[in-house]
């Protein structure tokens, strides 16, 4: 599985790197969603080989603990974790 665009009102480049058995990630999502906003997404245990390791180095980059849900924002910024109060500022922008 490579990255998945999902379509919406651009707030700017959302990524989601997240695990597709993760509770947290799968929230993420949801709320996302609900709020209508574009993002991108990657299921890091889906992905095989050199895939796989380049996609945990860019997680690695902006959250060194490689936890999940690990949320990039125009390549400037993060939210580690579902943090529902900061996911929803983005879709005020």
């Amino acid at each position: 599985m490579a990255v998945e665009h999902v379509a919406g009102k651009n707030v700017g480049h959302i990524m989601l790197y997240a695990l597709s058995t993760c509770g947290w990630c799968k929230k993420t999502r949801e709320l996302l969603q609900e709020l209508g906003v574009a993002y991108d997404y990657e299921y890091i245990d889906l992905l095989q080989g050199e895939t796989r390791e380049k996609a945990r180095q860019s997680v690695m980059k902006w959250n060194p603990a490689c936890s999940f849900p690990t949320l990039v924002i125009d390549n400037k910024r993060c939210i580690v974790g579902f943090k529902e109060d900061e996911i929803r500022k983005l879709a005020q922008a």
